[in-house]
């Protein structure tokens, strides 16, 4: 019998299934996926390290999680700097004075920018925003909202601005400096070699078993190991008892190019309804890759049923009520541990990831 059965083989399993390790326990890690890395998984095409789950930009401001994960891989020095495309023309983001100088002709100094953002503000005078459209336009006034956040929201989450909550922007990042870094953590960078390699040191002194659906097999696979640290969906778990919690879906079309540089960065948004996709990753650019050809993912934001890959939590009022329920009900399950992205139905950075996992395994007993 295994000390603990670690339901998922992502990050957040695997750094469990690592430092169990090094305390002597005996850790058997499954996966319905026929490999290892959850969303963070990489595969070489044409010699190019593809983010086959969407881009993954490791940033942190915590220096202990920084050498943590430098401890499996070799990090370069990239800088998320992603480009917007409206219809025809291109803004650097996130929105700073190089997005400003752009959009407005007459604005030079930071504090023209202030002014005309300001200035659009006013105009609508909105106190108590009723919904996103509103509360993005009194953060940074109409014009970006219109080229930079309208078009791109509503393909994100499938609904008209004016009919999305207010809270789903809380804030938009404005600089009044010539800045195009999206992060503002101390630490950023991507593993030379790809993610897949960090997953597979991690789990190197672990019984790793593919091709494992834990839900469809649960009574036999419980049977391994006195504790099971469970991060797939918590609904399903309980087999969407409460109903089931509602997440945004993405789909991948990847494809290689005859070219060696499509768009001359790793992320260019696409911000208007004239393409379907909400942004195109051209994954050598992670790496400076120099290879002949090229690989560009075109992703696209769908609606998510039962069945389908989840991303990102739907967190609102409703969710996360329901969510509270099976939270409920996870506490009272004895010898499963709930945790990671969706276990917890939380969007978690993978610095993040990783600092809740070593804090999960500090709990546990030697």
């Amino acid at each position: 019998m295994y000390d603990y059965l670690i339901v998922g083989a992502g990050l957040f399993g695997s750094v469990c299934a690592y430092e169990l390790n090094k305390k002597g326990k005996t850790c058997l890690v499954v996966d319905k996926r026929s490999h290892i890395g959850g969303n963070i998984y990489t595969q070489q095409i044409e010699g190019i390290n593809v983010h086959t789950y969407g881009a993954h930009i490791f940033h942190t401001s915590d220096k202990e999680i920084w050498d943590y994960v430098n401890q499996f891989a070799e990090f370069n020095n990239y800088i998320n700097s992603p480009v917007a495309r409206y219809k025809n023309e291109l803004y650097n983001l996130p929105f700073n004075m190089n997005t400003f100088t752009k959009l407005w002709n007459d604005v030079f100094t930071p504090q023209d920018a202030q002014n005309r953002i300001e200035q659009e503000k006013s105009a609508y005078k909105i106190e108590n925003p009723q919904n996103l459209e509103e509360q993005a336009i009194s953060l940074v006034g109409k014009t970006i909202f219109e080229k930079l956040v309208k078009e791109y929201t509503e393909k994100q989450w499938g609904k008209k601005c004016c009919d999305l909550p207010a809270f789903i922007i809380k804030r938009l990042p404005v600089r009044f400096t010539f800045d195009n870094n999206y992060f503002n953590d101390r630490y950023q960078g991507i593993p030379i070699g790809g993610y897949t390699q960090i997953i597979e040191k991690m789990l190197e002194k672990a019984d790793v078993k593919l091709n494992c659906d834990f839900i469809a097999n649960k009574n036999t696979l419980a049977k391994l190991a006195k504790t099971i640290i469970y991060t797939g969906a918590i609904d399903q778990y309980f087999d969407y008892c409460f109903g089931a919690l509602e997440y945004r879906s993405v789909r991948f079309e990847t494809e290689v190019l005859n070219t060696d540089n499509f768009q001359g960065n790793a992320v260019v948004n696409y911000t208007s309804h004239e393409q379907p996709y909400t942004r195109i990753i051209e994954h050598k650019h992670f790496e400076f890759g120099k290879q002949p050809k090229t690989v560009i993912s075109k992703e696209y934001s769908s609606a998510w049923h039962v069945g389908d890959e989840p991303y990102y939590p739907v967190n609102d009022d409703k969710n996360n009520a329901l969510y509270q329920k099976y939270a409920q009900l996870a506490v009272k399950t004895p010898n499963v541990i709930f945790g990671g992205r969706l276990g917890k139905y939380k969007y978690y950075d993978m610095h993040t990831v990783i600092r809740e996992a070593l804090n999960l395994v500090k709990t546990l007993e030697d």
